[in-house]
């Protein structure tokens, strides 16, 4: 049976049902703390997103840290931002990297076609108070996500792994590629020409069109 949504909440739309019928009890849990939130970054609607697509459409799992936290930037999606927003530079050097790598010029933030192609783009914390990087972690979204990271690790599911936060979720993957982040403080200590969308390509058996 599916977990039950607080009527109170207008995202249920927002995850699919398998999600609800895997993991009841964690989800009930994931939205009791959301609904002890004031006030963050992404709207509500949006902070389950990435749960729109079904565990069994997901080929390539990619873990971020948290929310952009200015205002309006966030749409629920690890790296990808709302539409006609300036793209953050975490943003903007993996696009340098995409266009290094496979010759791709990608200036559009929005990454809703990456999960519409199976890509499951995950922040280790969901929230974040607007303009207060890292002000919701260590409130319970790390357990949360950690689940279900490692369920789809454990069920083969490739990975991109960028950045400390992101490499603590190695041990679950047996395929998987881990670079730095693409943070301006680190891009340049091992994100910069590690390849990583042409490696990942290489690990899965249809590619993304990136």
């Amino acid at each position: 049976m599916a977990a039950s949504l607080p009527e109170h909440n207008s995202f249920s739309e927002r995850i699919h049902e398998r999600w609800l019928e895997l993991f009841p009890d964690s989800f009930i849990q994931a939205f009791n703390l959301l609904s002890k939130l004031s006030e963050y970054q992404p709207k509500t609607d949006d902070v389950f997103k990435v749960f729109e697509i079904p565990p069994e459409k997901v080929v390539l799992v990619v873990v971020g840290q948290d929310p952009y936290p200015r205002s309006g930037d966030a749409m629920g999606l690890a790296f990808s931002i709302n539409p006609n927003r300036t793209i953050p530079k975490s943003l903007s050097n993996i696009f340098k990297e995409l266009k290094s790598d496979l010759g791709i010029d990608r200036n559009d933030g929005d990454l809703r076609d990456w999960q519409a192609q199976g890509v499951f783009l995950i922040n280790r914390v969901l929230t974040v108070p607007t303009g207060e990087s890292l002000g919701h972690k260590n409130i319970g979204w790390e357990e949360f996500t950690e689940e279900i990271i490692a369920f789809l690790g454990r069920s083969g599911k490739v990975a991109l792994l960028m950045g400390s936060s992101a490499q603590e979720m190695a041990k679950y993957f047996d395929k998987k590629v881990v670079t730095a982040h693409p943070s301006p403080l680190s891009a340049y200590r091992g994100f910069f020409g590690s390849k990583p969308f042409s490696r990942v390509n290489e690990l899965l058996d249809k590619p993304i069109n990136w």
